[in-house]
């Protein structure tokens, strides 16, 4: 499912009342206090807000904040992705994790969960609502329609909708380093994706050949790591370790860049969570 032929109401639009003013009423016709309380008692989700942005049928935007490019739209996300406000994208620790969310107050609603990625930031009014604001992919908003009701269920605007955390699973997909185009002998800059369970990171590390010294990288932005390099700091193949944000486990991806890296090109471990 997917929001086909319906004009996009992206959340960033919701200024214009005289598009919007009905769409909204219509997603709030259910007491907030009323909705919170029945989720709270009866259902393992905790309440939120959803909207969809991009394409009708799209991935939601071409990699967005987190830095995954054109991969958003390819297995293993296949355009099941969302923005996330604040308090989910964590300023970048957030890209990656992962969320079922679920819809049913509206009539149209499948009321069977999906999930979502987390591979961009919705900024400005996503934080003006809901503490937690998904802004779903055009596939992903789609989706949690009845089918054949994409297209009315797309013209909501903003939607009332569960959410809970959940571990990623890609299945036969290990976690890949994809090495920025900006990279040199004295500069190492990667995006980290496919991370199975938590999803997010917290730390990421990296140790040259021939030495047992760890050394710390920077988050550049999203899930952008970087590292200045000098010798002998700089000799490959590296070994990148990885710390999860909350429950703090570990991987080691050994030699997973290799003596021959480039710029532009990406590597895959033979590793994940």
């Amino acid at each position: 499912m997917s929001c086909h032929s319906i004009p996009q109401y992206s959340f960033y639009l919701f200024t214009i009342p005289a598009i919007f003013s009905l769409s909204l009423k219509n997603c709030t016709s259910v007491p907030s206090k009323l909705v919170n309380v029945s989720m709270a008692e009866t259902d393992p989700f905790l309440p939120a807000v959803a909207t969809w942005y991009g394409d009708p049928a799209g991935a939601g935007s071409d990699g967005g904040a987190c830095g995954y490019g054109n991969d958003v739209r390819n297995p293993p996300f296949s355009a099941m992705v969302s923005a996330g406000n604040s308090n989910l994208f964590k300023g970048g620790k957030g890209c990656g994790a992962c969320y079922q969310v679920i819809c049913k107050e509206n009539v149209d609603c499948s009321e069977v969960p999906i999930t979502v990625t987390i591979t961009d930031e919705c900024p400005g009014t996503c934080g003006d609502g809901a503490p937690f604001h998904f802004d779903l992919s055009g596939t992903a908003f789609g989706a949690l329609a009845k089918p054949g009701q994409a297209d009315l269920f797309c013209g909501a605007g903003i939607i009332n909708i569960g959410y809970k955390r959940v571990a990623c699973n890609y299945p036969q997909t290990t976690v890949t380093f994809k090495i920025d185009p900006g990279s040199n002998p004295s500069y190492f800059s990667c995006v980290i994706e496919f991370e199975n369970g938590d999803g997010d990171l917290d730390l990421v590390e990296l140790r040259a050949s021939g030495s047992d010294q760890w050394l710390p990288m920077k988050q550049s932005w999203g899930a952008n790591w970087k590292i200045d390099l000098v010798p002998p700091q700089a000799i490959a193949p590296f070994s990148i370790r990885l710390t999860t944000l909350d429950s703090k486990k570990t991987l080691v991806a050994e030699n997973v860049i290799p003596v021959d890296w480039a710029p532009g090109k990406s590597y895959r471990s033979l590793v994940n969570f």
